[in-house]
């Protein structure tokens, strides 16, 4: 397991009820897969996209430890 940050951005933030925090996971759908299974971001993980260290990431390549995850939920205007 990799240790990551995970920070929710606009709609993701308010589902998950804060901007941050830590997560473990080895690959980008493994860490998407586990976040869907909260009841509070199960909705919004099916639309999000997903960058790492600010940028887009093979869902199966391993995270590389420390990273940032973005949750970038579908928004208006983007």
């Amino acid at each position: 397991m990799t240790s990551v940050v995970v920070t929710f951005w606009a709609g993701a933030a308010r589902a998950a009820g804060h901007r941050s925090e830590p997560a473990q996971a080895s690959t980008l759908r493994a860490l998407r897969d586990n976040l869907a299974l909260r009841p509070e971001l199960s909705a919004v993980m099916g639309a999000a996209s997903l960058l790492v260290n600010g940028a887009q990431y093979d869902p199966d390549a391993a995270l590389p430890e420390g990273a940032t995850v973005d949750v970038l939920p579908p928004f208006a205007g983007g």
